[in-house]
């Protein structure tokens, strides 16, 4: 029976496995410091109403929102789509329920409450209060937000401006 020299065992089995595990451990930090920065930058322009905050500091400089009427690109773009929000409702309320990710993805269930109040999206105050939930689908770029694309029920949310029967 031939036996194993514990260098070679280690060089072979053992060595392989740690080097997996390191760099597992490498990309779940990478990750969790994305999901971190993300969630706080979010939480700071929606709650915090501090809508500056969408710059080069955490966004890449091409941020594009994907939408199906066509992409809005670029970082002053961005901030004015997602300042809608702050316009249309003064008193916002923002909530990240869940978020996770792999690689350079981040994926958000969210849940935005607020009365409209103000112009959201050329729509004139309705002063109805809107409870939505959604999922936002998150590309990172180098430790920065590149892309976002956000997924809600559009019809449940006119419903509850009063701009559409129940």
């Amino acid at each position: 029976m031939n036996s194993i020299q514990p260098s070679f065992f280690w060089l072979i089995v053992v060595s392989p496995i740690l080097i997996i595990a390191f760099a597992a451990c490498s990309n779940d930090s990478s990750i969790n410091a994305d999901i971190k920065m993300y969630s706080d930058t979010w939480n700071q322009v929606i709650n915090e109403r501090e809508i500056e905050l969408i710059n080069t500091n955490s966004f890449d400089e091409n941020a594009t929102v994907v939408s199906a009427s066509g992409n809005i690109v670029g970082l002053e773009a961005f901030k004015a789509h997602y300042n809608n929000y702050l316009t249309g409702f003064s008193d916002a309320e923002f909530k990240i329920v869940d978020i996770f990710g792999q690689g350079n993805k981040i994926v958000k269930h969210w849940n935005f409450k607020g009365t409209h109040d103000g112009d959201f999206f050329g729509i004139p105050a309705t002063g109805k209060k809107v409870d939505l939930s959604g999922v936002t689908l998150v590309k990172m770029r180098n430790g920065k937000i590149a892309q976002e694309q956000d997924f809600f029920d559009s019809m449940a949310l006119m419903q509850q401006l009063g701009l559409m029967p129940n």
